[in-house]
């Protein structure tokens, strides 16, 4: 009895070892078995057709980095208990229609990385209980009608990595429960938005490496359900319109690597749903104050590597959720406190990577140095020098208050300036200030209301206040305000205006430009006499001096012309001989009348 117990433990060893077997079948030729999880492995295996014979009760085949070229109808017939295979890494270029009939249990289906130009419609007729297809990695152009049609369990689709040039409206018809669809990588040159209505499950959208340049209103029209939508590398993207993302009710996007140059705010103000934003990666240099307060729900923004200048207070107010900031990586010398709507609630802060200014403006972030999260990269400082490369984490509390300081801001010239002008006249106010952070010049006008850089008056760049034909109605106070972390100092400055007489002509400013205008002269205006002729005698003069002259050369010319013309003419006759008949008498008529002759001379 041990002798024949070892035997058949041999036996059973050795058809273990070499892979001869599975519970119902023998393995094919070059293959490897494996009777405990049911799997047959071909991979590698050099070959140039679907083995024959295959275990009909195997649940996975592995027939990856082959060198099948076609796959026939009704290839698999007969694995009925299949649930996973691995075409990948072969040169198929035809599939047939019907090619994987009977495998009615198949779940995983990988056709990654072979040479398929084109899916006839009928190819995965029979995969009811598909859930995966890979069918990234390809050359497909084009997705057809109903390609799809039979797979209604399927929910994870790769197709990126393709040539589609095309999907037809109709080609995702039957996906009715498909949650996650990648379109990486293609030649598509606007978004499929008929093929993407026909989603109707879809929660994840992925869309890598594309080159439409801008995404149109109702793009992503009856994708309720879509929650992650993630679009990267796409160079020329810069124009969300206003309305692209309407009707989405998503948690997360992403838009990186692209080519915004601001945040799109009006396309963002309807996911009040969202709660990670990432815009990283792309030009844009500021975040504007007050304009995300419609994302109630945000809890994570992350703009890496762009060009940010700037973040302006007021910029997450009322965001309640708000948790990470990741700005690493940027052009901010500064983050201030009033950015956020409350401090308090922030746990993870990136500012490393960006030319920090180590002054009163940080003061907020150091305090909070050993209980906030900086992901494991400190954020160090680039001036002043003396604290030049320091990580935050390094400062000690007694040098809080000598290294983090800023001096007020402080108008340099009070001298008083007031100006007396009359209409048309230009005038410059000047309004020069430091402290340190440089402070921000502003000027309210006479009118109480804040002077921009454009218009007839305008702000300079150097805080100087110009006023470009000025009128009777811009007389009053003007305020300078010059203001930066440390505190505000103001200065007031005054304009009178006075109006033209009424024979002036005064410059006005209209939509086609500057006009010129007469007005009648004011009271206080000296009174000139009219002129009752509307030239003096000197015009009177000179004006019929010159027609005379015209008239004189006018008709000089024609006398010449006619000279010229006659010549060509030849010689002139002076006289001319007319025969006639004279006209019969009142009784007489008929024929035999004498004829008359005269001769006639010209001029």
């Amino acid at each position: 009895m041990f002798v024949e117990s070892v035997v058949r433990w041999g036996a059973w060893s050795i058809l273990l070892q070499f892979g001869l077997g599975v519970s119902a079948g023998f393995c094919p030729p070059r293959c490897a078995c494996r009777p405990d999880t049911m799997e047959v492995n071909c991979s590698g295996k050099h070959l140039t057709s679907v083995p024959e014979s295959l275990p009909s009760d195997m649940k996975r085949l592995d027939l990856s980095q082959n060198k099948l070229k076609t796959l026939g109808r009704r290839q698999f017939l007969g694995l009925t208990q299949l649930q996973e295979m691995d075409l990948s890494d072969n040169v198929i270029s035809m599939i047939e229609v019907e090619a994987f009939q009977g495998l009615q249990n198949l779940r995983i289906l990988c056709i990654k990385n072979n040479r398929l130009k084109i899916i006839p419609v009928g190819v995965f007729s029979g995969l009811f209980s598909l859930q995966f297809l890979d069918l990234s990695e390809n050359e497909i152009l084009v997705f057809l009608d109903y390609t799809f049609r039979d797979m209604g369990n399927l929910q994870l689709l790769e197709a990126g990595e393709n040539d589609l040039v095309f999907i037809s409206q109709r080609a995702f018809t039957g996906l009715q429960n498909l949650q996650e669809l990648n379109l990486d990588r293609s030649n598509l040159t606007s978004i499929p938005t008929e093929a993407l209505s026909q989603l109707q499950s879809l929660t994840r959208l992925r869309l890598l490496r594309l080159t439409i340049s801008s995404l149109p209103n109702n793009v992503f029209r009856r994708l309720h359900r879509l929650r992650s939508l993630l679009i990267s590398h796409w160079p020329s993207l810069d124009t969300l319109a206003s309305n692209s993302l309407i009707g989405l009710n998503l948690t997360s996007l992403v838009i990186s690597r692209s080519n915004l140059s601001a945040v799109p705010y009006s396309a963002l103000r309807h996911l009040v749903y969202l709660r990670y934003l990432d815009l990283s990666y792309n030009p844009i240099t500021s975040i504007q104050g007050n304009l995300l307060g419609d994302l109630l729900r945000l809890q994570e923004l992350h703009l890496v590597g762009g060009n940010l200048l700037r973040i302006e207070p007021g910029a997450f107010r009322g965001l309640t959720y708000f948790r990470v900031l990741n700005v690493s990586s940027n052009q901010l010398t500064t983050l201030e406190e009033g950015a956020f709507h409350s401090v308090g609630n922030l746990q993870v802060l990136r500012l490393d990577g960006n030319p920090l200014a180590c002054d009163c403006r940080l003061l907020w972030v150091v305090r909070r140095r050993f209980r906030l999260n900086f992901d494991g990269r400190q954020p160090t400082c680039l001036s002043p020098d003396m604290v030049r490369e320091r990580e935050f984490q390094g400062f000690s509390e007694k040098e809080l208050p000598r290294v983090f300081i800023c001096r007020p801001s402080r108008i340099i010239d009070r001298r008083r300036q007031e100006a007396n002008i009359e209409e048309g006249t230009n005038i410059l106010f000047s309004c020069k200030a430091d402290g340190d952070p440089a402070p921000t010049i502003t000027w309210i006008s006479s009118q109480k209301t804040l002077l921009s850089p454009t218009g007839r008056i305008r702000v300079l760049s150097d805080g100087t206040l110009e006023v470009r034909y000025a009128q009777v109605q811009d007389s009053g106070m003007y305020q300078c305000t010059a203001g930066n972390a440390a505190g505000n100092d103001t200065l007031s400055v005054s304009l009178q205006v006075k109006g033209f007489p009424r024979n002036r002509t005064m410059p006005f400013f209209t939509e086609q430009g500057w006009i010129e205008s007469s007005f009648p002269p004011t009271a206080n205006s000296s009174a000139q006499v009219a002129n009752p002729y509307p030239f003096d005698a000197k015009t009177l003069i000179i004006a019929t001096t010159m027609g005379f002259l015209s008239f004189l050369s006018s008709v000089a010319i024609c006398f010449v012309f006619m000279f010229f013309w006659s010549q060509s003419k030849g010689q002139i006759k002076h006289t001319a001989t007319i025969d006639f008949v004279p006209r019969a008498s009142m009784g007489g008529g008929g024929e035999g009348g004498d004829t008359g002759r005269f001769t006639m001379k010209l001029i």
